[in-house]
């Protein structure tokens, strides 16, 4: 068996080539490369040449790169009409100097060039793209491209330093005549992302872009994406989805996020997505409406794990299991009564330590902080330093627990003062 060889060349300068036949005819010359999509995504399905009688498209497998620098067809019948069908992601009109998402660096580039890779074993010769190129060197290809002889260019290029991206690593975004958007590689990557890099990722897109991106997550990626973002930016990304979109959206957000998120609506907009909502998550977000935005009932969150005065490790560690709230942000398990009234707080950490029979009320902090659901923002900031707290209770004039703030609001606060 031959040894399989590899040469890399880039779209740049194989964009142009005279292709010729078996006889040293010229056929046409490239004008782009055709790319799979789905789950055949970076295979080069095809060449298009520009002929005498239009643009043609002929398979990869067709082509041969000869010595010369040129392209050869094996077969002269393998030319055939291009007709766009749109299942085809073309490298020069969709690619190059778009936008697109580096799934692995978590941010958004712009591709200057293309690296592709002839696969030669025995006879065949496949081309299949490697990676684009996000850096100077691209560009200076691009530039310079019939300016310099490809020689000297190539040799001057090769100076700067490579910075491309894995096509296993791209997104590609796509807009198509008729200005819909839409992903054209796998979705679920992004959705693997933390939601601070897709928020990031999304205020650096332009809208139409923006929108396709956002309308391809599930309400629970969604959700966890716009609690990073800011309002303006969560108004936009909401504006072109009807009613019953957003609930289930905001459905899936923390409530006092969800709340704030309201707050910056329309009244009549606002009312209209609580009108889709599901009851309970509806009433949560309601009561959270009636605060101030600007005391710590404002910015609290109504989702915490509790259970009973009496309760066991083994009891809370069921609470635990059946919480509807993010995991994540759970630090403590809070004790109350009957009435709801705060009567301690177990750390996470003392719970791991303890056999499950052990009682709640002898782990528990000789002494619970919380604050008034009046307390203003700047003095809740001054408390969380102070006794460099994550998570704080909150609790009503009759010292029944209404919510807990976190440190991360505490924090968006800080920040939005500076």
């Amino acid at each position: 068996m031959e040894p399989r060889t590899t040469a890399r060349v880039s779209l740049t300068a194989l964009l142009g080539t005279p292709v010729t036949d078996s006889a040293g005819h010229l056929r046409g010359r490239l004008k782009d490369i055709a790319v799979a999509t789905g789950p055949d995504a970076g295979k080069v399905a095809g060449l298009v040449l520009k002929t005498r009688t239009g643009l043609c498209i002929v398979p990869s497998q067709e082509v041969m790169e000869t010595p010369a620098g040129t392209l050869e067809l094996r077969s002269s019948g393998a030319l055939v009409p291009l007709k766009d069908e749109g299942n085809y992601l073309y490298l020069q009109q969709d690619l190059v100097d778009r936008q697109i998402i580096d799934v692995k660096g978590r941010k958004v580039v712009r591709v200057n060039d293309v690296d592709l890779e002839w696969m030669g074993h025995g006879s065949a010769h496949l081309l299949r793209v490697a990676e684009v190129e996000v850096g100077l060197r691209g560009a200076m290809r691009r530039v310079f491209k019939g300016v310099l002889p490809r020689a000297t260019l190539e040799a001057i290029t090769r100076r700067f330093a490579a910075n491309g991206i894995p096509w296993a690593f791209v997104d590609v975004i796509e807009v198509d005549p008729a200005r819909r958007v839409k992903l054209r590689i796998e979705y679920e990557r992004l959705a693997e992302m933390h939601p601070s890099d897709l928020a990031e990722i999304l205020e650096d897109l332009p809208p139409a872009e923006r929108e396709a991106v956002f309308t391809s997550l599930d309400e629970e990626v969604a959700a966890e994406t716009l609690e990073e973002v800011d309002p303006k930016l969560q108004k936009a990304l909401l504006e072109k989805l009807d009613e019953e979109k957003i609930a289930d959206i905001v459905e899936e957000m923390d409530p006092g996020a969800a709340a704030d998120l309201l707050a910056e609506l329309s009244e009549e907009q606002s009312d209209a997505i609580l009108e889709e909502m599901e009851p309970e998550e509806r009433q949560e977000v309601e009561e959270l409406l009636e605060f101030d935005e600007r005391s710590a009932a404002g910015c609290m969150t109504t989702d915490f794990v509790y259970v009973g005065e009496e309760a066991t490790v083994g009891q809370a560690v069921e609470a635990l299991k059946t919480f509807d709230g993010d995991p994540e942000s759970v630090t403590e398990v809070y004790l109350l009564d009957d009435k709801r009234v705060l009567r301690g707080a177990v750390s996470l950490a003392r719970m791991v330590m303890a056999q499950p029979d052990a009682p709640l009320s002898v782990l528990a902090e000789p002494r619970v902080l919380w604050c008034a659901a009046e307390m203003h923002q700047n003095e809740l900031a001054e408390m969380f330093d102070k006794y460099n707290l994550h998570a704080l209770p909150v609790v009503d004039k009759e010292l029944r627990m209404v919510g807990v703030v976190q440190a991360d609001h505490v924090i968006s606060f800080l920040r939005e003062k500076l």
